[in-house]
């Protein structure tokens, strides 16, 4: 047909063919076309129509009132409306669209300008797969670099699984991960093997009836939602609390166990079957995992391990302070339990600007994830991190900010530390702090009152780039401050009942009448007492500072 066109009409179509070609997005594509059309022929009204997964849907739509951008394109519904010519789009036996258009000012199109038209749209089916193919290109672009992070992810964790040996670092590094990928904040992990304690680690989900879950864990596939979970209390206690989605942890031969529970995704947001396969994929490199854990734990050779334990212990004698410093106003008091011959528990009382009683000083409390000798040397890190950075440094916020940066950059991905700091006037009682990811510690006022000193900030060394907030407070004579590991409101009876916060506050207001070493003495004996019979987990440390005056 371009032979029978005028010389004009070859010019503006080599024009519009340039522009069409030019782009590469379909629906600016397709708006160029449209506007060319109604332009040349003075027309008011005009539509085209794309196929997509064998059907024809209206794509764009001027002036027909009747007519609306992605519904069916039916020729007679077109004509109907006021389209007074209809022309495919590319092949006429399989068009991959079409043009209508309402009639033109100028009354019918002529043949040279319908000849026209025909070459135009052959053009532009051309460029209509181009921008399609593009389209396609971008998505398979886009789902490739989805699966890359999903490889590096999962890469990352099997690096931080084979590094860690005990299945509590394996729990927390696996809830962390699926947490941060969907960025829940509700999730559980339960790991389990018989002659072995088991292991949870949950935040936002409070468990119950796991037994019953046991149960029924075998009827589950890789990844399910909890409304296809096999009906029991189990099941009605987690969707209770808005829980959806559940991994099983198994191991090959069937000796150990478990199960990942994760909550809502935040803005209403859905898991994908992408999302199930990935998840899975995860938990079946932990459940590898858990099953090397058990096994080490189960021959690591005892000579060796107490070698271990031993070299661990010398090297974390020499970061608590021998003396504790004398402070204006104030009884200070410390001590350190691990679960085991060393842990990953620190504590320190370190002067600011000055030694005088009544200078500043910065009180840490910090619990490096893990134990024996890595926690060991990472004790000895924070240590020397603190105290290099220490008066050097304005604040505390940037104090935090300064060792997270370097704690990242040193050490292994699953290595990190929680600690509060907490800055101390002892003239004025005025005291600023940072909790960064720590458990919440106690500060009883003298009327009895329990306020809690809450996290403002992330364990230091798990993520860069992280702010950090700085509270204060005051405290007044007969004031208690009480800072601690989780070992402590975390302890465990024999029916696995933890000692809890609440517990501590009442505990401590009856004997806030004793001194700072008293009071220390006082609830580690309480903690053995709720414990009874059951072994110690965690390392357990505390400092109280009472200002008397």
């Amino acid at each position: 047909m371009t032979q029978q066109l005028g010389a004009s009409n070859l010019e503006a179509l080599l024009e519009s063919a340039q522009l069409l070609h030019a782009s590469l997005d379909l629906d600016d594509l397709l708006k160029h076309l449209l506007r060319t059309v109604m332009g040349r022929l003075v027309v008011g009204k005009g539509l085209i129509a794309v196929e997509a997964d064998g059907v024809h849907r209206l794509a764009l739509v001027r002036g027909f009132s009747k007519l609306k951008a992605g519904d069916v394109f039916d020729p007679n519904d077109a004509r109907e409306a006021g389209a007074t010519l209809i022309l495919p789009i590319g092949d006429e036996s399989q068009p991959i669209g079409y043009l209508g258009i309402g009639r033109p000012a100028k009354g019918e199109a002529e043949d040279e300008e319908i000849d026209f038209l025909h070459a135009l749209l052959g053009i532009a089916a051309s460029g209509i797969e181009n921008a399609r193919a593009h389209s396609e290109a971008q998505q398979l672009n886009q789902d490739l670099d989805q699966k890359v992070q999903e490889l590096r992810a999962l890469l990352d964790l099997v690096r931080g699984l084979t590094s860690a040996i005990e299945p509590e670092e394996i729990a927390q590094l696996l809830g962390l991960t699926l947490a941060g990928r969907w960025a829940v904040r509700k999730y559980a992990v339960v790991a389990w093997k018989e002659g072995h304690s088991v292991v949870t680690r949950q935040k936002g989900l409070e468990l119950d009836h796991v037994d019953v879950c046991k149960k029924h864990l075998h009827q589950v596939p890789e990844a399910a939602h909890l409304s296809d979970f096999p009906d029991c209390a189990f099941k009605e206690f987690m969707l209770n609390q808005q829980a959806q989605l559940l991994f099983p942890i198994r191991s090959n031969d069937d000796s150990s166990g478990g199960f990942v529970v994760l909550g809502p995704r935040p803005g209403k947001l859905t898991f994908s079957e992408a999302d199930y396969e990935f998840g899975a994929g995860l938990v079946a490199q932990a459940a590898v995992a858990f099953d090397n854990s058990w096994f080490i734990k189960e021959t690591i050779q005892r000579k060796k391990l107490e070698q271990e334990l031993e070299l661990a212990a010398g090297i974390q004698s020499t970061l608590f302070p021998s003396i504790m410093p004398r402070l204006h106003h104030f009884d200070l008091a410390a001590r350190n339990r691990p679960a085991r011959q060393c842990g990953g528990d620190y504590y320190d009382a370190l002067p600011i600007a000055g030694t005088k009683e009544t200078d500043p000083h910065l009180i840490c409390v910090a619990d490096v994830s893990g134990k024996g000798l890595p926690a060991s040397l990472l004790m000895s890190t924070i240590q020397a991190t603190l105290r290099a950075l220490l008066g050097r440094i304005p604040s505390l916020t940037d104090l935090a900010a300064h060792t997270n940066e370097l704690l990242y950059a040193t050490t292994p991905s699953n290595k990190y530390v929680t600690g509060v700091l907490l800055e101390i006037d002892p003239v004025s009682g005025h005291c600023v702090y940072v909790n960064a990811g720590h458990t919440d510690c106690l500060l009883l006022r003298a009327n009895g009152e329990a306020e809690w000193i809450k996290a403002t900030g992330t364990p230091l060394g798990l993520i860069p780039m992280m702010p950090y907030e700085e509270m204060s407070f005051e405290v007044h004579p007969g004031d208690i401050i009480a800072l601690f590991s989780d070992g402590v409101t975390e302890a465990q009876d024999i029916n696995e009942e933890e000692y809890g916060e609440q517990r501590l506050a009442d505990f401590v207001r009856g004997i806030a009448h004793e001194s700072a070493e008293v009071l220390v003495e006082e609830i580690f004996a309480e903690v053995d007492r709720f414990a009874g019979a059951a072994p110690q987990y965690d390392d357990i440390t505390l400092f109280v500072l009472k200002r008397m005056e």
